[in-house]
C-alpha cells in the first residue's frame, strides 16, 4: 500500500525510565496487530486530546500508573504496511503507582544499550539509538585553558560521568588539532565516552573518533549524509533544522539559546523560541548557548534531549 495514501494516525508514546536508565517495554498482546512484538507503551490520540493527555490516559489504562513528570521529546512518522503513524514521544521520569500489565501483556525493564527482549517494533530502533545519547554534550575548550590544563579537567569530567564530547578548537593548526583530538579520543574511550570532531572528517578518522560534528555551513552544503557512524550538526534556524532532519543526523545542537560570556551582546533566541523551533522535531536536540548544568531540566521541559556546554562544563 502506498504510504502517501494512508491517513496519518497520531500516537502518544511514553519512554518510562528509571533513575538507573532502564526503560519499560511491553509486549503487544494476542489479538492486536504485531502481537508478540515489544514496544514502548502508549496509544492513539483521540479527538480533542493533547499528546500528553492521551499518554496519561494510555499509561493509566495499560500500566496502572499516573504521570507526575514527563518531558516532550522526539516526534516522527513511521510507515507500517497497514498504516502511517506519527509518534509523539515523551520521556516519563516520575510517576506514581506500580506498572503492571492491565491488558495481560508482559513487561520488562530493559537497558537501552542491551535490549534483551525481541522482536521490537521496527519504529523503535531509532528511538533506542537516541536514548543512548547522554544528556550532556561537552565541547572542548583547550584554546582558553591550555592543552595540559584542559586534559586534567577532561579526566575529572569523565570521572564525573561525561560521555559525549566534541573536539572543537578553531585556533589549532591541522597537525596540532589531529594530535589533540587523538589525546581526547584515547582518554574518552578509556572511560566509555564517545568523541566527535568538529568540521574535519579526515582528522576524525585519523584520531579514531566516533564521528564528526558539522558546522551549519557544512550541513547546508551536504548532498548526502557523511560517511561516518555518528554525526551531528549545529543549527540556528528552521531551515538548518529541516536539512539535518532530511539527512537523518544522529542529533543536532540548536543555538544560541541564552547570552554567552563570549557573545554578551547577543540576546539569544530564548526558551520560548527554542521550544517552538523543535516542536514535533524528529531528532534529539541539545540546547547550546549560556548553558549550565542546572539548565538541564529547563531544556528538557522545552523538548530538548539535553544541553551542550563549552565553558560551563570545565
Amino acid at each position: 500500500m502506498n504510504p502517501e495514501r494512508l491517513k496519518i494516525v497520531d500516537v502518544a508514546v511514553g519512554v518510562v525510565q528509571q533513575s538507573d536508565g532502564r526503560v519499560l517495554l511491553a509486549e503487544r498482546p494476542p489479538g492486536k496487530p504485531w502481537a508478540g512484538y515489544w514496544e514502548f507503551p502508549g496509544g492513539k490520540i483521540e479527538p480533542g486530546e493533547s499528546a500528553l493527555q492521551a499518554l496519561s490516559r494510555e499509561l493509566h489504562e495499560e500500566l496502572g500508573i499516573e504521570i507526575d513528570r514527563a518531558y516532550p521529546w522526539i516526534t516522527f512518522n513511521y510507515a507500517y504496511p497497514e498504516k502511517l503513524v506519527r509518534l509523539h514521544f515523551y520521556r516519563v521520569h516520575v510517576w506514581h503507582g506500580t506498572p503492571h500489565g492491565r491488558e495481560t501483556q508482559r513487561m520488562s525493564w530493559e537497558d537501552p544499550l542491551a535490549i534483551g527482549v525481541q522482536p521490537l517494533l521496527p519504529a523503535n530502533e531509532s528511538v533506542l539509538r537516541a536514548l543512548n545519547l547522554p544528556p550532556v554534550y561537552a565541547i572542548t575548550n583547550a584554546g582558553k585553558l591550555g592543552v595540559d590544563a584542559f586534559m586534567d579537567r577532561l579526566r575529572a569530567a569523565l570521572k564525573s560521568g561525561v560521555r559525549l564530547i566534541q573536539v572543537r578548537e578553531p585556533p589549532m593548526a591541522p597537525a596540532q588539532l589531529a594530535e589533540f583530538a587523538q589525546q581526547v579520543v584515547t582518554l574518552a574511550h578509556a572511560h566509555g565516552a564517545r568523541v566527535l570532531v568538529s568540521g574535519d572528517r579526515v582528522v576524525a578518522q585519523r584520531a579514531g573518533a566516533d564521528g564528526v560534528h558539522l558546522p551549519a555551513e557544512q550541513l547546508m552544503m551536504l548532498s548526502a549524509p557523511p560517511d561516518t557512524g555518528l554525526w551531528a550538526a549545529s543549527c540556528h534556524n528552521a531551515a538548518e533544522l529541516a536539512r539535518a532532519a532530511q539527512l537523518n543526523a544522529s542529533f543536532v545542537v540548536l543555538s544560541p539559546v541564552l547570552p554567552t560570556p563570549t557573545h554578551p551582546e547577543a540576546a539569544g533566541m530564548g526558551w520560548g523560541r527554542f521550544a517552538e523551533l523543535i516542536r514535533d522535531y524528529p531528532l534529539p536536540v541539545y540546547a547550546l548557548g549560556g548553558m549550565k548544568l542546572d539548565h538541564l531540566d529547563t531544556a528538557m521541559q522545552r523538548g530538548a534531549h539535553g544541553i551542550a556546554l563549552l565553558s560551563g562544563i570545565w
